[in-house]
């Protein structure tokens, strides 16, 4: 990841800082909900088919997908990085705190007030409860990847976002399933502790662990230099090859659900959107109140406000099943974090003025 720490009064270029995946992803998954929906409708055997291959209620073929989508992810985290905090511990108290003391709570009541309240004569009760437990899961897994380019964007210091990003899966090891445990039990869901313990080890123990132990190896025999630029762009395909799979996978399922309430897609992004813009705003405002540089307090914002959906969606299909309410909730914050994110960035840049100089948060190596 290029260091973004210089001040340079150009802005950076979304093309250039964004892949084809990246730039469009709103677009591929709006393509895959179509086309999961016409495999469902058109050849229902296929998903069926795949059914049936399960393992203590996990489907095999789709646990496959999503540890390509998770791995490529992992792999980037450098846990050696954390020791260069010191330099600059505030950023890094802001990311944490409202990442993992506010922000799976307002997820929990932005969301409640809306289906349940306001949506209320719109959504029945059951499903609206599906969808909260989507958007909890959402709330409590902050972004791992997408913050390196929304950093980039935001001219900020890739080494500290690093951190950031390491110390915060690093607090989803131990944090993720009590706190979705808590409000799903909130929200009357109940859900064995097992379950969750499960979820855990497969789609965020097992990948960080394996995606640390290839880091340390390849780096070890190849140096950190063919890590990045060789070896992190061979795999770099996986993720989106293994998302849009899978959500072609998971509509193939949702399709009668989707043909049934189109409407819902459009209520349960609501909550998400509003609630993707108060966490900026929260981290934002106290990294502003703290006089934090710029370039620490943009990407420590972003991490917050979006979400690690590849997470959300495998917890999502894992605890209720690929038919659930909550993995469509958890694809609807797939399909609306792009955009919105490209519009934080947006005022990220047009507010660095009111930040302090941006300046090297963590030193080189």
């Amino acid at each position: 990841m290029t260091d973004t720490s210089a001040t340079s009064d150009q802005e950076p270029d979304i093309r250039e800082g964004m892949g084809l995946f990246e730039r469009w992803l709103s677009l591929w998954v709006a393509l895959a909900i179509i086309a999961g929906i016409a495999l469902g409708q058109l050849a229902p055997a296929i998903p069926d088919a795949l059914s049936r291959y399960e393992y203590a209620q996990v489907s095999i073929p789709v646990a496959v997908l999503i540890w390509a989508m998770i791995f490529p992810m992992m792999v980037q985290i450098d846990f050696g990085s954390i020791l260069g905090v010191r330099r600059q511990p505030w950023g890094l108290i802001i990311t944490t705190t409202v990442n993992w003391l506010i922000k799976p709570f307002t997820m929990f009541a932005v969301a409640w007030f809306f289906l349940f309240v306001v949506f209320e004569p719109l959504i029945p009760t059951a499903l609206a409860r599906e969808y909260l437990a989507g958007a909890i899961l959402l709330g409590a897994a902050p972004c791992t990847a997408m913050v390196f380019v929304w950093s980039y964007l935001t001219r900020g210091d890739a080494a500290y976002t690093l951190v950031q990003v390491s110390v915060n899966d690093l607090i989803m090891l131990f944090a993720f399933a009590p706190i979705v445990v808590f409000l799903l039990g909130l929200s009357d869901i109940a859900v064995p502790w097992e379950t969750v313990a499960l979820s855990v080890l497969l789609y965020i123990v097992i990948p960080l662990t394996a995606g640390y132990i290839t880091r340390l190896t390849l780096i070890r025999r190849n140096g950190i230099d063919w890590f990045d630029n060789v070896f992190m762009k061979r795999i770099g395909v996986i993720t989106p090859i293994g998302l849009i799979l899978t959500l072609v996978l998971l509509f193939a399922f949702q399709g009668e659900v989707i043909l049934n309430n189109p409407l819902h897609i459009g209520l349960i992004a609501v909550p998400l959107i509003i609630q993707t813009f108060l966490i900026f705003a929260i981290a934002y405002g106290w990294a502003r109140a703290w006089r934090v540089p710029h370039n620490i307090a943009a990407p420590g914002a972003m991490i917050g406000a979006s979400n690690f959906f590849e997470l959300a969606v495998a917890a999502a299909i894992s605890l209720f099943g690929l038919q659930s309410g909550a993995a469509l909730a958890a694809v609807v914050g797939v399909l609306v974090e792009v955009p919105l994110m490209l519009a934080l960035v947006r005022i990220a840049n047009r507010t660095r003025g009111h930040f302090p100089a941006a300046q090297p948060a963590v030193a080189p190596g």
